[in-house]
């Protein structure tokens, strides 16, 4: 059993489990946006949302939105509601950053476009669980070498468990989830006096707002996912799914280092896929001189996989570490930690919603099996993937049960998703698009690397996803784009509305 929280914690567990009606929101004052969203065009502003939807009239939690307007009354049919993935992730300037990608403008024309931290996030009643970034450095599971790291990892992450549980703001923690943040984007809609709401999600985002569509169906007009993670969010399953993800993914780094002699990784991508082995043996026996190990080795290889233009600082990073000079510094990650936040809001939040999500298993033993087995199936990065979390040790149970993904509701869900993302892999948006029935289309692209919309440049899925937002318009029934412009499988009949 799970350590029990304080009393005002473990009382609120027991009340009942079904979600009351809250009073309407009230509309937002527009104004200034906080600083990370300051000089962009945008103006926010905030709600006030219940902390427990079953106690609508107990505490309350403040969510902060911001709001990049349509210009054109007369193509204007609704809002569009986004969010960045994570869980974790700031949302008040994405907006602007969809601007900065390129989005078409007849999309910005036809809605005002509004971003938000989640519950939990910045600048929404931000969570904390006091943790250095000594203590937790990553949300990413360590890659564990033998069965004796499993239990080495289970007591590191049992103290960062112990420390969310009892930080300054454990009264809040058993309600940050998808679940209620879903609820949260509801009061939205309520707030911005819309009788229905459109939507964009990454990454984790994707999770979010299935939920949303699932828990309010009526409500859902058009629904854009990009990089599914599957139907059960960041559960254990899915944790695992990132050996399988590096496996999809690794090929194309591997057939990129192969073409590049320079680098002096391999001629072909078998060598360099050697050379993967040969260096993380290495380190994990002998650590380079500026702390590099096996296990840090592989975890910089799987975040420099996201992206194609991370490809290059791989291929250095791997060249330093195999010639002993010394390691180019780490691409620039996007954290914009200030006075206002913890230090930790974004590993904090993110743990919070994850092993509030679902029930996580909590014998140690049950991880040393799933290693061992995962490090055969997946020998890249199975071994990290499988590897325990503190939410085995998390110090609530979930309030509530997984919100379950089904076939119910309008037929308005499209999924955009690359054939190999190394951080939501293929099998998840699968197991999604299973889930949903004819609610959804997938439109697969025949690319690497982790979101698809915007971020890469194939016209077949850019231009499916912006005519879904701006006509509604999807396949009849899912796609296939390939490397470039074309549709490579059954299913190119006429779009649909």
């Amino acid at each position: 059993m799970r350590k029990a929280l304080p009393l005002v914690l473990a009382a609120a567990l027991v009340t009942a489990a079904t979600p009351a009606v809250a009073s309407a929101a009230p509309p937002p004052k527009w104004g200034p946006c906080p600083e990370e969203a300051s000089g962009l065009g945008l103006e926010c502003g905030t709600i006030e949302v219940p902390l427990d939807y079953r106690d609508p009239g107990g505490k309350t939690i403040e969510i902060a939105i911001s709001r990049l307007a349509s210009t054109k009354p007369e193509k204007r049919r609704g809002v569009l509601l986004t969010n960045t993935g994570g869980p974790g992730g700031e949302g008040l300037a994405y907006p602007a950053t969809l601007k900065k990608l390129d989005i078409p403008q007849e999309v910005l024309d036809s809605y005002d476009v509004i971003g938000m931290d989640p519950r939990g996030v910045h600048n929404s009643t931000p969570v904390t669980c006091g943790l250095s970034l000594a203590e937790h450095p990553t949300n990413i599971p360590r890659y564990a070498r033998d069965s004796a790291d499993v239990t080495t990892e289970a007591q590191r992450v049992a103290a960062v468990a112990a420390k969310c549980g009892s930080s300054a703001t454990a009264p809040l923690l058993p309600y940050m989830t998808t679940a209620n943040t879903a609820r949260d984007l509801d009061r939205v809609r309520e707030a911005l006096g819309e009788r229905k709401v459109n939507y964009f999600g990454i990454s984790y985002g994707t999770y979010l707002g299935s939920v949303y569509t699932t828990l309010f169906p009526e409500r859902s007009d058009r629904f854009l996912i990009d990089s599914a993670t599957g139907p059960g969010g960041w559960d254990a399953s899915f944790s695992r799914l990132f050996g399988q993800g590096v496996e999809d993914r690794f090929p194309d780094f591997a057939k990129f280092a192969a073409s590049k002699p320079e680098y002096g990784l391999g001629r072909t991508p078998a060598q360099v896929t050697a050379k993967y082995f040969e260096l993380a043996a290495r380190l994990d026996r002998t650590p380079s001189p500026d702390g590099y190990n096996g296990q840090v080795f592989r975890h910089i290889t799987f975040a420099d996989l996201y992206y194609d233009k991370s490809l290059p600082h791989l291929a250095e990073t791997w060249r330093a570490l195999d010639t002993g000079k010394p390691v180019p510094p780490a691409t620039s990650g996007q954290s914009s930690t200030g006075t206002a936040y913890p230090a930790d809001n974004y590993i904090a939040s993110q743990l919070h919603v994850i092993c509030n999500d679902s029930d996580w298993p909590e014998d140690v033993g049950t991880y040393r099996r799933d290693v061992a087995i995962d490090r055969f199936r997946h020998p890249l990065f199975g071994a990290a993937a499988a590897n325990i979390t503190p939410c085995a040790f998390w110090p609530s149970e979930p309030i509530e049960p997984p919100v379950k993904i089904t076939g119910r509701g309008p037929s308005n869900v499209l999924i955009v998703q690359n054939l190999r993302d190394p951080a939501t892999p293929l099998a998840g948006a699968r197991k999604l698009r299973e889930a949903f029935g004819d609610r959804a289309r997938m439109v697969t692209v025949d690319q690497g690397g982790h979101l698809a919309y915007l971020f890469k440049d194939n016209e077949c899925a850019n231009d499916l996803a912006t005519d879904f937002l701006v006509t509604g318009a999807r396949p009849r029934h899912d796609l296939a784009c390939g490397s470039q412009r074309q549709v490579r499988s059954a299913g190119s009949a006429p779009l649909s509305k």
